[in-house]
């Protein structure tokens, strides 16, 4: 019998999903090798049909995104139980994710700005979500959001990790032919090249021995050249505190790094490396010029800490 694989999406936009997809006539190959037992996004199984499955009996469950609700930690304890290998596939999964810099709020704070707050919101009667709700006789009943977000290896034991937001779909072809093979390095290794994404660019040859700069420019303000390095044109590029793996397609398609693949294993906090990173370019120890370099990074929380709040040492803003 061909192994049984699962996917399941969690707290994440879907990126994750399409890295699936995007194995174009390489998907072909993948159901031909294994058996897909669950892929709610393109495949109609029930989660009754799961729960029906002997413990233990799938070969590998790739979860990607981050867990925020009742419903998503309890598909996660489920396919723990039924999988002899789990992944936490994704930045979200891995790291938290962008839905993780929700816990710079708290659930009534995300909730209120969704449905009652946002500019585009039409909510005369300022109606919330509610957990149950009874009309004509019938009860729906929906999940809880949690007040804070987690990684998945916060909320079960994670066996391997693939980094990117999304992963590339070479990854994932590799991952799956690696559990064929049996050929899967220790458990928790991060399936990635364990080095900085500096270390593989394309214009790592442009790059001053010594950057000094006096401001950060936003990529909207300036004419990119394609070719020099994107710290020395002053655009706030983190490949410096990111693992490579992603190909550099930010990189490819004229655009800085943003940091979704993570640190490497010998970074402790990703957003402190990257805040540590940037302020080590700073051509002033002058305290005013310092802010001023600084004043085109709008957002340094939700900069330093796109992907990673969650598994940070900041985790969440106090409560």
């Amino acid at each position: 019998m061909k192994p049984k694989v699962a996917f399941y999406w969690c707290a994440a936009c879907g990126g994750c999903e399409e890295a699936v997809v995007d194995l174009a006539e390489g998907i072909l190959d993948v159901v031909a090798a294994v058996d897909i037992v669950l892929w709610p996004v393109a495949l109609d199984f029930k989660k009754a049909d799961v729960e029906k499955m002997e413990d233990g009996s799938i070969a590998a469950a790739f979860i990607n995104g981050a867990v925020r609700s009742t419903e998503q930690a309890e598909m996660a304890h489920m396919l723990r139980k039924k999988a002899q290998v789990v992944i936490a596939f994704g930045a979200c999964a891995q790291l938290g994710g962008i839905p993780g810099l929700a816990n710079f709020s708290d659930r009534e704070g995300v909730l209120k700005e969704a449905y009652r707050d946002a500019p585009s919101v039409v909510n005369p009667d300022g109606a919330m979500p509610a957990t149950t709700h009874k009309d004509n006789g019938f009860t729906v009943t929906l999940p809880l959001l949690y007040n804070t977000v987690r990684a998945l290896h916060q909320v079960i034991d994670v066996d391997y990790f693939v980094p990117g937001c999304p992963p590339t779909p070479q990854m994932l072809s590799d991952v799956v032919q690696a559990l064929l093979k049996n050929e899967l390095p220790e458990k928790g290794t991060v399936l990635a090249a364990d080095s900085a994404l500096c270390m593989d660019c394309p214009r790592k040859d442009t790059k001053p021995e010594k950057l000094a700069i006096t401001a950060f420019k936003r990529p909207f303000e300036i004419i990119i050249d394609e070719e020099k390095c994107l710290l020395a044109q002053g655009l706030l590029c983190l490949g410096a505190a990111t693992r490579t793996g992603c190909g550099a397609r930010c990189i490819e398609g004229n655009m800085p790094c943003t940091g979704c693949f993570g640190p490497t294993s010998r970074v402790r906090d990703y957003g402190a490396k990257a805040l540590s990173a940037v302020a080590s370019l700073a051509a002033s120890n002058d305290e005013d010029e310092i802010v001023k370099m600084l004043a085109n990074i709008p957002d340094p929380a939700g900069t330093f800490y796109r992907y990673s709040l969650p598994v940070s040492a900041l985790q969440r803003r106090k409560l």
